[in-house]
């Protein structure tokens, strides 16, 4: 016999929504929109007291994005795209910033967003098909679709340096900036990190400081971006050609035109011809450099030529040839990791308020309460920058509670890596999107492409289920092994396995390595999802009160 509820259970009890968005991200924002338009009922939970995702919280010094401004923006509504004006080729911070405010105000989401909360829990009640979202304000909602935007680099890495508490000084994260800045002027500062958060910062700070002092681990492969203010004529081709070119974004390898990638292959071309295509790319900036030709992110061989330009170029920009070795990458091949793309990183090495710190000649030893030991020495600072990175594509949503059928923790599953159909859903997890998430191109992709991309997929399949008065709709185990299966395999006919980088956990103690980005591509893996669906949603397993596909 059922029990009747207390009052006070009734008072509290869930809201009940169509739909549940973690994150109001690039992805989030687009994800209720999406939803609006189908007329459904939705709630985004956003952490931060703002919009915007990464460009919410990542306001650290000289942050801007490395894709050009007008491919690394939404293609869903002309209007928008025909109205907003970027003022540089690679925007910055503030600009992405307040493109994303300007999106959420235009297309009516700011009502259904909730600032300020994190989503602690989701759990999923098998015998109503629903799940029940809690979060650290206490609210507790029930949803038919949980939908992840939480992002693939939002999860900062903590430090793991010894001492880390100790410091007296002022102590600060590029992942989590104070939202007025910071003012270094005359300080002596310390750096730990050189992946694109650290080299975007030092690249900025080393001017106004009094001295910087960069604590290098692994040094990175950097490209110059050659920013500026965007140029009338490239934003007013865009313009007139945007179906095009964003129909050209869709059927590429990474979804970014500006790749321009070549099909010659470099051990087939001379070395005059070689180099003088190596120079065009680096005189152009930006990604183009690691699409040169063809062969350069599957051969070692071609691989290696492309090492050799940059580390003559690095040569040619540091003038002490001490410093300029230590900055050179020798112990994994380029585009391995990611690439960063800068604005006079390597010329910062030539100030005379700059030193460089390798930490596999002199590893820290720890932090100290007047700065940091290493092997060598006892170093003093005002101020210590952790530019460490991040639990990239797994982390966000290792620290939610995620439970499916039986009670089975998300984690769990995870615990010998990610396991997914497409990077869209997980089996034993009903109804539970993860948009971008690992097993998808995500990270290897202009972001905003990848993002439409799976937002368009996951309102369609919902509208698919409502037509046809299905309820659930979860990936079947087979599904999901032959897709991790097909991942692993793609990604170890690349050079992305010789690398200890981000994209295999490798950054993280004790992560699992695991390559977990999609490598085939966002056109192949579009044309992938569009034959699922096609094939009447193929791999998955859609049921309804008493009927099942």
């Amino acid at each position: 016999m059922a029990q009747s509820r207390p009052v006070e259970a009734a008072e509290k009890a869930p809201d009940e929504l169509d739909a549940v968005i973690v994150g109001a991200g690039f992805a989030g924002l687009y994800m209720l929109h999406r939803l609006h338009g189908l007329g459904l009922t939705a709630r985004v939970f956003e952490a931060g007291n703002g919009v915007g995702g990464t460009w919410f919280w990542n306001r650290y010094p000289g942050a801007r994005v490395d894709i050009e401004s007008q491919e690394y923006s939404f293609s869903f509504s002309e209007d928008l795209e025909m109205d907003w004006e970027w003022t540089e080729r690679y925007a910055p911070q503030p600009e992405l910033l307040a493109y994303a405010n300007h999106v959420a105000d235009r297309f009516s989401l700011r009502s259904d967003i909730h600032l300020n909360t994190r989503v602690v829990s989701a759990i999923f009640d098998e015998a109503a098909d629903r799940w029940a979202v809690t979060t650290d304000q206490g609210q507790v909602v029930s949803a038919r679709y949980c939908i992840m935007a939480t992002g693939c680099l939002s999860a900062a890495k903590q430090p793991d340096v010894p001492g880390a508490g100790q410091f007296r000084g002022e102590t600060y994260s590029t992942a989590a900036w104070p939202e007025g800045g910071v003012d270094f002027t005359g300080k002596k500062v310390a750096i730990i990190g050189t992946g694109s958060s650290g080299v975007q910062t030092i690249t900025t700070i080393a001017p106004q400081v009094g001295e910087l002092t960069v604590f290098q681990r692994t040094p990175n492969f950097s490209v110059p971006a050659h920013n500026g203010p965007i140029d009338p004529d490239v934003a007013a081709d865009w313009k007139a050609n945007r179906e095009t070119y964003r129909q050209m974004e869709r059927e590429s390898g990474i979804g970014i035109m500006a790749l321009d990638p070549s099909e010659a292959l470099a051990l087939e071309t001379s070395r005059e011809d070689r180099e003088r295509v190596f120079e065009e790319r680096w005189a152009r900036g930006g990604f183009c450099v690691a699409t040169a030709f063809a062969d350069i992110g599957a051969d070692l061989d071609a691989n290696n030529l492309a090492v050799d330009f940059i580390a003559r170029k690095i040569r040619s920009i540091v003038r002490n040839p001490d410093v300029a070795e230590r900055l050179i990458p020798k112990t994994y091949p380029f585009a391995s990791k990611r690439i960063c793309v800068d604005t006079g990183y390597f010329e910062v090495y030539n100030r005379d308020n700059i030193s460089l710190v390798d930490l596999n000649e002199t590893p820290i030893e720890t932090i100290t309460p007047a700065g940091i030991r290493t092997r060598d020495r006892d170093h003093a600072f005002d101020a210590i920058i952790f530019a460490i990175g991040f639990d990239a594509m797994t982390g966000a949503l290792d620290r939610i509670d995620i439970r499916g059928r039986g009670g089975l923790r998300l984690k769990d599953k995870w615990a010998e890596g990610p396991l997914t159909y497409l990077g869209l859903m997980v089996a034993g997890f009903p109804n539970l999107f993860t948009i971008t998430g690992p097993g998808s191109p995500s990270v290897l992709s202009n972001m905003i492409v990848s993002i439409e991309q799976h937002a368009d997929f996951i309102a369609d399949c919902i509208d698919h289920l409502a037509s046809r008065q299905f309820s659930v709709i979860e990936p079947t185990p087979a599904a999901e092994k032959e897709w991790v299966t097909h991942v692993n395999e793609l990604a170890a006919g690349t050079l992305y396995m010789q690398a200890n980088s981000w994209y295999l956990g490798a950054n993280i103690p004790g992560k699992p390595r695991v390559f977990m980005p999609y490598p085939g591509g966002v056109g192949v893996y579009r044309e992938r999802c569009e034959a699922v669906v096609a094939n009447g949603y193929e791999g998955f397993a859609l049921t309804g009160a008493s009927t099942a596909v």
